[in-house]
């Protein structure tokens, strides 16, 4: 049982984490800063794949 509260609470964390680095990603700073200097803000990064790790660690602890 407690390895599906871990694993819903590391799902609904991953989503939250995704969606805040796409939003970063999709600013209108980052926007202006991909056109200018052509790199991707590090939160955006780190939001994206943070959110994809714990997506995939929440998805494996429910099996």
């Amino acid at each position: 049982m407690n390895n599906k509260i871990i694993g819903i609470v590391l799902l609904v964390v991953g989503v939250a984490l995704a969606f805040w680095g796409y939003d970063v990603y999709d600013s209108a700073g980052a926007t202006i800063g991909r056109a200018i200097s052509g790199d991707t803000p590090i939160e955006a990064w780190l939001g994206m794949v943070g959110g994809a790790v714990c997506i995939i660690l929440g998805a494996l602890k429910l099996k």
